[in-house]
C-alpha cells in the first residue's frame, strides 16, 4: 500500500496500487456504520475478488464476536483444488515486523541503540556512490528513511530475478544479503539519510543482517526463539534456501511477461534466500493475526519499545499515511484508523489490517500478485461496511 519503486518488479507493482484508495479523503463516513453481525460484507468482497480473476483468497478476522475464518477460489489452477482456510504463504514485507520486533526487543535489552549508526554494526559494508554507513542509523533503517537505493528496482536485477524469463532461470538460485546490498551500492543513494521516507528493500535486508551480527547467532533462529516459539505460531517458518512451501498451501501464480498479460505461469517455488530478511517468512492468516495481536496488546515489547514503533514518519507519497518501525498506520475513508503491514512477493499478495487495540483484526492473502483494485473493497468491507 506504500509506494514501490517504478515499473519491472512486477511481484510488487500490484500492492503498490493500494495506496492512494486508501489514503482517500474522510469524507464517506456518513455513508457506513458499525460491521453488521458476522462478516457478510466482507464475504461479498472477497468473492468478488475471485469473480474479478484472483485465483484463491484465504481470510481470518477476529473481533469481540470471536473468530471468523474464509476462503475462496482456487488454490491450484491446474486441478482445481479449493483454496482453504489454514492455506500457507509467502508473507513477503510483513517479515519486516518480525525483524523490526526482535531489534526492538534488544534495544529494551540494552545491546543495541535505535540511533546506533549502522557502520556500527556492519563495518564498512555500506559504501561507496554516496553511500555512508557511518550517516545511517539503524532507526532511519526500520523507518525507511535512510535514502539508501532500493535493490528491486535495479533493472538488471528485476530482469534477472522477479520477471519473465529471468526468474524461470533463476528461481532456485542461492544468493546472499551481501549480493543484493551490493546492487543497491552501485547506485547512489537518492537523497540524504533523514531526508524523508521512500521504501527501500535495501533497508529490510541491512536491518535483518545487524540483527543477526548483533544477535551473534542466524537471524531466522532469533526469530524463532523470540516470537514464533513463545507465540505458538505453528504455521510459521523461515525457509532458508528451501524452495517449497509447508502443507497446507495452495500454488502461486504470476504474470511474468509485461508483453503477454494473459500468460500466467507458477511461481510457487523459488529460493528462500532471494527474499532472506525482506520477504521470506512463510505463514498463515491466524498466526500472523495471533503475532499482531500480541505485538499490539504489548505481549512482545515494552511500552516504551512499543510507543518508538508507533512513533512514525509522514510518507510524502500518500498523504495521510505514515510509516512507523516496521507497522504503517492509515485513516480510512469513513475514519477508521487502522495500522497495517502489507506484503508482495512474486505470485503472492497479503495484508494484515488491526485496530491500535487489537481488538479488531483482519489479514488475508491472494495466491497472485494481481488484483490489488479489489483490496480497498475487501478492507472497506471489513472496517467500513456499508449500513444498507
Amino acid at each position: 500500500m506504500r509506494k514501490r519503486p517504478r515499473a519491472g518488479v512486477v511481484a510488487l507493482a500490484a500492492v503498490a496500487l493500494m495506496a492512494t484508495a486508501f489514503t482517500g479523503p474522510a469524507g464517506a463516513a456518513g455513508e457506513t456504520g458499525p460491521a453488521p453481525a458476522g462478516h457478510q460484507a466482507t464475504q461479498r468482497a472477497i468473492e468478488a475478488a475471485v469473480a474479478a480473476g484472483v485465483p484463491g483468497v484465504a481470510a481470518e478476522a477476529r473481533d469481540d464476536s470471536g473468530v471468523w475464518k474464509s476462503a475462496a477460489g482456487v488454490a491450484d489452477r491446474t486441478t482445481g483444488a479449493a483454496r482453504t482456510k489454514n492455506d500457507r504463504f509467502r508473507v513477503g514485507g510483513i517479515t519486516n515486523t518480525f525483524v523490526a520486533t526482535v531489534l526492538l526487543q534488544m534495544e529494551a535489552e540494552g545491546r543495541i541503540g535505535l540511533d546506533d549508526p549502522v557502520d556500527r554494526h556492519l563495518p564498512g559494508l555500506v559504501a561507496g556512490n554516496g553511500n555512508d554507513g557511518r550517516a545511517i542509523t539503524v532507526r532511519q533503517l526500520l523507518n525507511h528513511t535512510s535514502g539508501l537505493f532500493d535493490f528491486l528496482a535495479d533493472p538488471e536485477y528485476a530482469g534477472t530475478y522477479l520477471t519473465g524469463d529471468g526468474f524461470l532461470r533463476h528461481r532456485y538460485d542461492t544468493l546472499t544479503p551481501e549480493q543484493r546490498v551490493k546492487v543497491a551500492l552501485s547506485h547512489e543513494p537518492p537523497f540524504r539519510p533523514g531526508v524523508r521516507h521512500w521504501y527501500s528493500n535495501t533497508n529490510d535486508v541491512l536491518a535483518a543482517m545487524v540483527l543477526e551480527r548483533v544477535a551473534g547467532r542466524p537471524y531466522e533462529d532469533e526469530v524463532r526463539r523470540r516470537i514464533i516459539e513463545p507465540l505458538e505460531l505453528r504455521a510459521t517458518s523461515l525457509p532458508g534456501t528451501g524452495t517449497r512451501l509447508p502443507q497446507p498451501s495452495g500454488r502461486a501464480y504470476s504474470r511474468l511477461f509485461a508483453d503477454r498479460p494473459e500468460r500466467i505461469d507458477d511461481v510457487t517455488e523459488t529460493n528462500g534466500s532471494q527474499s532472506w530478511g525482506n520477504g521470506d517468512i512463510i505463514s498463515s492468516t491466524a498466526d500472523l493475526n495471533r503475532f499482531y495481536g500480541a505485538l499490539m496488546r504489548g505481549k512482545l515489547l515494552p511500552p516504551r519499545q512499543l510507543a518508538e514503533m508507533k512513533t512514525t514518519v509522514d510518507n510524502p507519497d500518500w498523504p495521510g499515511a505514515s510509516y512507523g518501525l516496521g507497522i504503517e498506520r492509515l485513516t480510512l475513508g469513513c475514519g477508521t484508523v487502522l495500522w497495517y503491514h502489507d506484503g508482495g512477493a512474486v505470485g503472492w499478495i497479503s495484508l494484515a489490517a488491526f485496530t491500535e487495540d487489537a481488538r479488531h483484526q483482519l489479514t488475508f492473502n491472494y495466491n497472485a500478485n494481481w488484483g490489488a483494485e479489489t483490496i480497498l473493497p475487501l478492507v472497506n468491507a471489513e472496517y467500513c461496511p456499508p449500513t444498507r
